[in-house]
């Protein structure tokens, strides 16, 4: 079973920072970011994409291709490397069937719910088998009952084995699933709890 957390805190806390270090958008002003032993800091511009090749991204606005389909958006990063068309369906139909839209295939975003397209966004960040999935405010544009499918949905990937790390200011859900929660506070991590809950009134006064 893969890693499953949450990273908590008020807005300009950190939250989409520490993502985008880790997927390598941003540098560190100082100090080191390893994901599998390996300082990413240290890569070259040209190893980059090596390194998103091995994870999962999934954007709050989603981030689809709007004249794609919804086979065409999840099958896009194995076609970039040039993965044989026969396993390319055979991995988008396995991903879409975790997600549960294998009958959207020919779809296009423009006809799917907020929900679902999130959804797409997570089929994509899949496909390739990544050993981490980073979702960045996955929920931010869903209602609350979306919101906890999709969440779900995140914790039924990281059973799979997947380490799934889940930026997140919604303490409904975190308070819900009660798992890892790293609380931030202006760029620090004042708490980091197994099986914890999104305390705002305590983590605004740094507690």
């Amino acid at each position: 079973m893969g890693e499953f957390a949450f990273i908590v805190g008020p807005s300009g806390a950190g939250k989409s920072t520490i993502m985008r270090l880790l997927y390598r958008e941003e540098k560190p002003a100082a100090g080191q970011v390893f994901i599998g032993g390996i300082d990413i800091t240290r890569l070259d511009r040209n190893q980059v994409p090596l390194l998103r090749r091995r994870l999962g991204i999934v954007f709050q606005d989603y981030k689809l291709l709007p004249k794609q389909t919804v086979y065409d958006n999840v099958a896009y990063i194995l076609r970039a490397l040039g993965v044989d068309a026969n396993e390319i369906s055979k991995r988008v139909s396995s991903a879409l069937c975790v997600v549960n839209l294998e009958n959207k295939v020919d779809a296009y975003p423009g006809e799917l719910s907020g929900g679902e397209q999130q959804r797409v966004g997570i089929a994509r960040a899949i496909v390739n088998g990544p050993p981490v999935v980073l979702a960045d405010e996955p929920t931010g544009n869903l209602d609350p009952v979306t919101s906890l499918e999709i969440v779900q949905l995140l914790e039924k990937i990281s059973q799979r084995g997947t380490t799934v790390l889940i930026s997140t200011h919604d303490q409904f859900i975190v308070n819900s699933l009660r798992r890892r929660v790293i609380s931030l506070k202006q760029g620090k991590v004042v708490a980091d709890v197994d099986s914890g809950i999104y305390e705002m009134e305590a983590n605004s006064q740094g507690l």
